[in-house]
């Protein structure tokens, strides 16, 4: 199973999705490389699919796709950032936790916001990523991260 890097940009209670032309909303995020961490990956994504540059992040959890396990990350945008569409993306736009459910999406969007994600969005935690939790996200074995302690439990 490959790992993604899906990244939750959120700003003033709304989340950020993405779309390629003719194609479902997602949230913005690609396939981790080879050559890189999880880590390497959420920093890299969101600059070449939206021009924003990540640098507050807080990893949240893995889920499991059909094809792929996503790792989550939650990156908070200011407010004089403005996506672009970049690269295969045609569309950016902001929408409410509420509006997403109503929107056609790819189906690991759809389900992560209802695992009670917006709950978890909704939060005010900020924290720089450190080499601690770069070491949890790129571990090999399944963990699950309590974003209120920001501690690792196996599963």
């Amino acid at each position: 199973m490959k790992d993604r890097a899906t990244i939750v940009c959120r700003r003033d209670g709304k989340i950020l999705l993405v779309a390629r032309a003719r194609s479902r909303w997602s949230s913005p995020g690609g396939t981790v490389k080879r050559s890189e961490s999880p880590l390497d990956a959420v920093r890299r994504e969101p600059e070449e699919e939206t021009s924003l540059v990540a640098t507050w992040l807080t990893y949240l959890f893995h889920f499991g796709g059909r094809s792929k396990r996503h790792q989550i990350f939650l990156v908070d945008i200011s407010q004089d950032a403005s996506p672009e569409p970049r690269n295969e993306i045609s569309r950016c736009r902001w929408f409410s936790p509420t509006k997403i459910s109503t929107l056609v999406t790819r189906i690991p969007t759809r389900e992560i916001v209802n695992l009670g994600f917006r709950r978890l969005v909704a939060t005010n935690l900020r924290l720089p990523v450190s080499d601690e939790l770069s070491a949890r996200v790129n571990a090999q074995d399944e963990r699950v991260t309590d974003l209120g302690h920001i501690a690792v439990q196996q599963t």
